[in-house]
């Protein structure tokens, strides 16, 4: 059913120097460990955060190896979507790689699904999941172009049970549900779609799940961005989940 994509880790074809990205969530985190990766490997970025004083700090840092554009707003609104995909056909005239990295976890710390209200649902599933769909439908006509890459960023709560973690797995759940079907409609246009989940790590949005818990034992993003890159590179069917941590380098004294 699904089509191949045509890359390879090998020879790092993929990773050309001049593809552009769009990363989501990019201003630390998960999000800026994929950039800085994208950014040494020659590509210029698109990049976005919700907050305009962390968001600079992370392009400055970023700018050092690559051009980007950094764009502060919420991807749950429809306007600034379309501000980033345009902007890298305006800065850039491409698109290559998307990263829907960016969510929300509606309230911290997470209600039990007894006492999870409409207003919260709502908000999870518009940027959880509605709002990775809008992007990609904003890029599609550049990444059909390009034979591109969509990667959406899941989460080892869309297909187990944690108590407290329903609304927000329900809505990972659905943004890979969105994946698998994008993946069928877009059969044979040579554009390809991950679903990447990083499991868990030392970031502030596991901080903010699960305030007062010991996360020292967990990897740092940077540690896990790479399996990441090594995904998008690879030989691969046109649809792949990928559980990241699973893909991980030993790390040696």
């Amino acid at each position: 059913m699904y089509s191949r994509y045509d890359g390879g880790v090998e020879n790092k074809r993929w990773f050309e120097p001049g593809h552009v990205a769009i990363v989501t969530g990019a201003s630390q985190g998960f999000g800026f460990a994929v950039a800085a990766l994208l950014a040494k490997r020659g590509l210029n970025l698109v990049i976005t955060a919700r907050h305009a004083a962390v968001l600079d700090e992370a392009a400055r840092t970023l700018h050092r190896d690559t051009s980007l554009v950094a764009l502060a707003g919420d991807v749950a609104d429809g306007g600034h979507v379309h501000a980033l995909a345009s902007a890298a056909q305006r800065n850039f005239g491409r698109i290559d790689l998307i990263v829907n990295n960016a969510s929300t976890l509606g309230l911290s710390p997470m209600p039990a699904l007894e006492h999870l209200a409409r207003d919260t649902f709502d908000v999870l599933f518009l940027t959880n999941a509605f709002a990775p769909l809008h992007l990609i439908q904003q890029a599609l006509p550049a990444l059909r172009r390009t034979h591109g890459t969509i990667v959406n960023v899941s989460s080892d709560a869309a297909p187990s049970a944690y108590a407290g973690w329903g609304g927000y797995g329900a809505s990972k759940a659905a943004l890979e549900h969105l994946s698998r079907t994008l993946a069928v409609e877009l059969h044979g246009s040579g554009v390809s779609v991950i679903v990447a989940d990083p499991a868990n790590m030392q970031t502030a949005m596991h901080r903010d799940a699960e305030p007062g818990e010991d996360l020292s034992s967990l990897p740092h993003p940077e540690a896990v961005a790479p399996a990441l890159l090594e995904a998008i590179a690879r030989p691969r069917d046109a649809f792949l989940r990928v559980e990241l941590q699973s893909n991980m380098m030993p790390v040696t004294a």
